[in-house]
């Protein structure tokens, strides 16, 4: 396999393994805020008297699964623009 091969067959995968990130981390994100604030809904119906409490955690806990799915696109923005793979292989050759 020849250097121009080896680079577009990395970009492909490279390609490939971000929409994976950013798919799958928006999906789980999306899933774990509905499965929280739908508890949170459950809790304050159930208790009101706790509604502060349980809002401040669920606020946190909102801002953490946030950050989580950034955390990941910036890992994929990182491969995206600034691929570390690419370097390797052009210097290997």
């Amino acid at each position: 396999m020849d250097k121009i091969q080896a680079l577009a067959m990395i970009q492909a995968y490279t390609g490939i393994g971000i929409g994976l990130m950013v798919g799958l981390g928006a999906m789980g994100a999306c899933i774990g805020v509905a499965l929280m604030c739908s508890r949170f809904l459950e809790g304050a119906a159930r208790q009101p008297e706790l509604i502060p409490q349980l809002q401040a955690k669920v606020f946190l806990l909102l801002g953490l699964i946030d950050a989580s799915f950034i955390i990941g696109v910036g890992i994929a923005m990182l491969f995206a623009f600034g691929n570390p793979l690419l370097a390797v292989v052009a210097a290997a050759h």
